[in-house]
C-alpha cells in the first residue's frame, strides 16, 4: 500500500489552515442568514477547544463523546478533540438516555459535548451510569452550579487563557498524534442487541482523504451542502474530505430546511441517503399525475426523451440530431425546473448508507441529475467503492477507490475488503473482531458480483438473504426497491420468507399521497389505520405487487402481503438514523400478521 501523505488528521488540518487561511471553510445558519468562516478562523476555534481539553487533563487516545445534531460546532469540536490527541465517539441526538449511557460508558468517555439542554437532561438522568464523565460541554445552554456542565465558550476561554503566551502548545500537541492512534469510535446501529464500537485510527481517515482526492471528482472549487447526521460514518468521511481538499461547505442538519438551503447555497454536490431521493422522486411523479391533462402529457413526453438520452450517455455517447433537439425542449420545459429546485448548480449527488434503486437513479439521470452511488461500511471508513461522473453503471456501487483491494468469497460471494481504511477492531470485543477480520481482510457481510467493466454490484446482505423452505435464496432488497419505485403511494416495504414456503410482504403507505387520493374519494378524515384495511386502498396496491412480481422466478414472487396501519419511523424504532429498515424489529412487531400469512401451510423445513 502507498505511504500516507500525513501521519494524522491533526497534521492534515495544520497543513490546511496554514496553506489556505483566508479561504472559506464553512457556512452555517445564524440569525436567519448564513455566516461564513475562513480556515484561519476555524484554526482559532479548534485551537481553543483542543487546548481547553488539554487543560481538563485529556490524554492521548482518551475518548470524548459528541451528542449533537449536524452543525458547525460538531465539526469544530471533533477536530478539536483530535488535535488534543483524543478520540471522538459519536452519538445520535435521537438516541434514548439509556442508549447514550451505553455508548458513553463502553467508550469510557471523559468529556461529552452535548448540543443543548435536552441532551444534557439525558446525561443528568444517567449520571450514575456514566462515572467516567468528568465534564459535559454544552453547545447551546448554561453550565451547572456544580461545574459538571460547562459551556463550549467556557471551554474555549479555558484553553485560550491557559496557553495565551505559548504559541507552540497547540501545534506540539497536534503533532504528537501518531497514525496508529485511535481517532474515532463509532457505534454501529444494531438491529438486535447492543451496538459494537468500531475503532478507526488516524491512518484510516488519512487514507480516505487521499483516496477521495485521487478520484478527482471533487475539489476546492466545489461547494458542498452537508446535512447528513455527523454521528454516521458517511458524514464523517465527508468531514475528512473537507479538510484534505479544502472544500467550502455549508452545514445545516435540518431536513425541513433542506430544499430552501439548496436554493440559497446552490451547492455543486451533496451527499444523501436513498430515502431522500425516493421522496423527491415521489413528489415529482405525484405532482405530474395530480396536474393531469396537458402538463402530465408534457411530463411523460419529456421523460421519454430523457430516458432515451440517458441510455445513450450510459454507453458513453451523446445525443444528436432530432433526439438532441427534443431533449433540449424537454429540458427547458421540465428538467431545468427540477434542477433549479436543487439550486441549479449541482454537478452530482452522492448516494450511500443503503441501496439506491436503479430505477430512481435512471429517472434522475434522464432529468440531467447524476447520482453517484457508493458503498462502504463503518468498519471500512465508509468510502470503499464509488461511481465516478465519467465512469458509472447504475445498479452498481462503482469501482474501488485507489488503495482498496477486494475479492469475493468463492463459497457464497461475500465481499471482502482490504485497505488502510479498515478498522483496527471492535472495542472490547475480540470475538466479534476475529469473526470479521480474517488474515487482514474485512468480511463485509454483503453479497456481491462484479460486472465485466469491473463495477461492483451488491446483491444483498448475507444475513438478510431469505432461504425459503424449498432451499431457494431470495434477495429481499431487490424486490423492496422495485416495489417502492413503482408508485409514490408506497413508502416502505419489507419482504419476509426465511424458512417459509413462499415470500410475503409488509407495505406502508405515503400519508401525503394517500391523503390526495382519499380527498378525491370523499374519504378525508379517515385514519391510516382504518384506510389500511380499506378494500379500495388495497385495490390501489394490488396491481403494483403484481407488477413487481412480473418477470421474477416463481419462488421469488410475493404471494401474500398486508398494508400496515402506520409508516416506519425512527421514533417508533423501525428505522435506523440513515432510514434503513430494522428487519428484526419490524418482523417482531408484526409477527402475528406475518404468521397469519402462513397459517395452514408448511411453514418451515
Amino acid at each position: 500500500m502507498a505511504a500516507a501523505s500525513f501521519s494524522s488528521v491533526p497534521e492534515m488540518f495544520l497543513h490546511r489552515i496554514r496553506s489556505t487561511p483566508d479561504l472559506e471553510a464553512f457556512l452555517y445558519p445564524k440569525n436567519g442568514g448564513w455566516e461564513a468562516m475562513s480556515w484561519g478562523e476555524v484554526g482559532s476555534e479548534v485551537r481553543a477547544i483542543a487546548l481547553g481539553l488539554v487543560e481538563l487533563g485529556l490524554e492521548l487516545e482518551d475518548r470524548c463523546s459528541i451528542l449533537s445534531g449536524t452543525r458547525v460546532e460538531w465539526i469544530l469540536s471533533d477536530i478539536g478533540i483530535l488535535c488534543a490527541g483524543g478520540a471522538a465517539s459519536t452519538i445520535y441526538p435521537t438516541n434514548t438516555a439509556d442508549e447514550c449511557a451505553y455508548i458513553i460508558a463502553d467508550s469510557e468517555s471523559r468529556v461529552v459535548f452535548a448540543e443543548d439542554q435536552t441532551q444534557v437532561e439525558k446525561l443528568l438522568e444517567e449520571r450514575a451510569n456514566i462515572p467516567s464523565v468528568e465534564k459535559v460541554v454544552v453547545i447551546e445552554g448554561q453550565g451547572s452550579p456544580d461545574g459538571w456542565v460547562i459551556t463550549l465558550e467556557a471551554l474555549k476561554a479555558l484553553g485560550t487563557a491557559a496557553h495565551e503566551s505559548d504559541d507552540k502548545a497547540f501545534e506540539a500537541r497536534a503533532r504528537s498524534v501518531r497514525s496508529d492512534h485511535l481517532a474515532t469510535l463509532i457505534y454501529t446501529s444494531g438491529t438486535t442487541g447492543r451496538p459494537k464500537g468500531v475503532e478507526l485510527t488516524h491512518d484510516c481517515w488519512v487514507f480516505e482523504g487521499e483516496a477521495m482526492e485521487a478520484m478527482g471528482t471533487m475539489a476546492a472549487t466545489d461547494r458542498q451542502l452537508l446535512f447528513l447526521p455527523m454521528a454516521h460514518v458517511f458524514a464523517k468521511v465527508l468531514e475528512v474530505a473537507i479538510i484534505k481538499m479544502g472544500i467550502p461547505t455549508a452545514i445545516d442538519g435540518s431536513i425541513d430546511r433542506l430544499v430552501d438551503n439548496m436554493g440559497t447555497i446552490r451547492p455543486t454536490f451533496m451527499a444523501a441517503v436513498p430515502r431522500v431521493f425516493e421522496k423527491v422522486y415521489n413528489k415529482v411523479v405525484s405532482g405530474a399525475n395530480e396536474a393531469g391533462g396537458l402538463k402530465l402529457r408534457i411530463f411523460q413526453w419529456a421523460m421519454k426523451q430523457g430516458y432515451a438520452v440517458s441510455a445513450i450517455r450510459q454507453e458513453g455517447g451523446e445525443p444528436w440530431g432530432l433526439l438532441a433537439l427534443k431533449y433540449s425542449v424537454a429540458d427547458r420545459l421540465v428538467f431545468s425546473k427540477l434542477r433549479n429546485t436543487f439550486g441549479g448548480n449541482v454537478r452530482f449527488f452522492i448516494s450511500g448508507g443503503a441501496p439506491l434503486s436503479k430505477d430512481i437513479a435512471e429517472f434522475f439521470h434522464a432529468a440531467g441529475i447524476h447520482i453517484l452511488e457508493g458503498y462502504g461500511l463503518t468498519e471500512s471508513c465508509a468510502a470503499s467503492f464509488v461511481n465516478r461522473p465519467e465512469a458509472y453503471r447504475f445498479g452498481t456501487v462503482g469501482p474501488p477507490l485507489v488503495g482498496v483491494e477486494y475479492k469475493l468469497d468463492e463459497a457464497d460471494g461475500e465481499i471482502l475488503i482490504k485497505s488502510r481504511g479498515v478498522m483496527r477492531g471492535y472495542r472490547n470485543n475480540p470475538e466479534a473482531t476475529a469473526e470479521v477480520l480474517v488474515d487482514g481482510w474485512l468480511r463485509t457481510g454483503d453479497i456481491g458480483e462484479v460486472t465485466e467493466q469491473g463495477f461492483l454490484r451488491i446483491t444483498d446482505r448475507k444475513k438478510d438473504l431469505i432461504k425459503t423452505s424449498g432451499g431457494k435464496y431470495v434477495a429481499p432488497q431487490k424486490l423492496e426497491n422495485k416495489l417502492k419505485s413503482l408508485s409514490p403511494l408506497i413508502s416502505q416495504v419489507l419482504v419476509h420468507g426465511n424458512n417459509r414456503n413462499f415470500c410475503s410482504a409488509l407495505v406502508t403507505l405515503n400519508e401525503e399521497e394517500l391523503a390526495k387520493w382519499t380527498s378525491s374519494q370523499g374519504l378525508s378524515g379517515e385514519s391510516l389505520e382504518v384506510l389500511a384495511t380499506n378494500a379500495e386502498v388495497r385495490a390501489l396496491v394490488e396491481p403494483l405487487v403484481e407488477q413487481m412480481n412480473d418477470g421474477l422466478a416463481r419462488y421469488e414472487t410475493v404471494k401474500k402481503w398486508a398494508i400496515l396501519p402506520a409508516d416506519f419511523t425512527q421514533e417508533t424504532g423501525e428505522l435506523t438514523p440513515t432510514m434503513k429498515v430494522k428487519r428484526k424489529v419490524v418482523e417482531s412487531k408484526y409477527k402475528e400478521t406475518l404468521d397469519g400469512f402462513y397459517a395452514g401451510t408448511i411453514q418451515s423445513v
